[in-house]
C-alpha cells in the first residue's frame, strides 16, 4: 500500500477522477435505484477443494452451504460459503485443466472485500495470525491477505456501504 503515482502524473488522474464524478456521482436524493438486488455469488477457482473448505470454513469463518457438479465442466466441483445477508461466495475446481497461478489482468479479480461485525473480525484476525497466514493491518478496519491459491481478499470491519469512516451508498 502506498505506492502509486507522483507529481503531475498523479495530478492528471485525479483531475479525471473528480471530472468523472462531477459527471456521474448524483447525490443520494437523486441517485435512481439499483436495477440489482445484490450480488448472487462470485466465483472463483480452487486448486484444491478440501484446502479452500478448511481455509474459508476454519481461518474465515464463512460455513459451507452447498456442493454439486460443475454443470459446465464435468468433474468439476462447484461450492458455495455463506457470507451473509444472502450473499455466496463460489469456488470450483478444474480438474485435468492446466491453470496458471493468479496474476492481475484488466478485468480481473483484484480482491474481495468481506464485511463482518468488529469481534468476528478480531476472531478472524487471531484465527489468521494463529494459522501463520500473513497479513496487512490497514487502517484499523481492514485485513489483506490471500486465500489459498494466492487469490487477494480483505476482511473489513467497516459495515456494507461504508468505507474508512466514509458513506459509499
Amino acid at each position: 500500500m502506498g505506492h502509486g503515482l507522483e507529481g503531475d502524473d498523479r495530478a492528471a488522474f485525479t483531475a479525471r477522477r473528480e471530472e468523472l464524478s462531477a459527471q456521474y456521482l448524483l447525490p443520494r436524493d437523486r441517485r435512481p435505484e439499483s436495477s440489482a438486488r445484490g450480488v448472487h455469488h462470485t466465483a472463483m477457482i480452487s486448486s484444491d477443494v478440501e484446502r479452500t473448505i478448511r481455509f474459508y470454513v476454519e481461518i474465515c469463518g464463512f460455513p459451507l452451504l452447498e456442493m454439486f457438479e460443475n454443470r459446465d465442466y464435468q468433474g468439476s466441483t462447484h461450492f458455495f460459503f455463506d457470507l451473509g445477508q444472502g450473499n455466496t461466495l463460489a469456488y470450483f475446481d478444474l480438474p485435468g485443466l492446466d491453470v496458471g497461478p493468479y496474476q492481475e489482468v484488466l478485468g480481473g479479480h483484484h480482491h474481495l472485500a468481506i464485511s463482518m461485525e468488529r469481534d468476528e473480525w478480531e476472531r478472524a484476525r487471531r484465527r489468521l495470525a494463529a494459522a501463520g497466514i500473513e497479513f496487512a493491518h490497514v487502517d484499523g478496519s481492514s485485513l489483506y491477505f490471500r486465500g489459498p491459491d494466492g487469490e487477494r481478499l480483505e476482511l473489513i470491519s467497516d459495515p456494507l456501504l461504508e468505507m474508512y469512516g466514509k458513506s459509499v451508498g
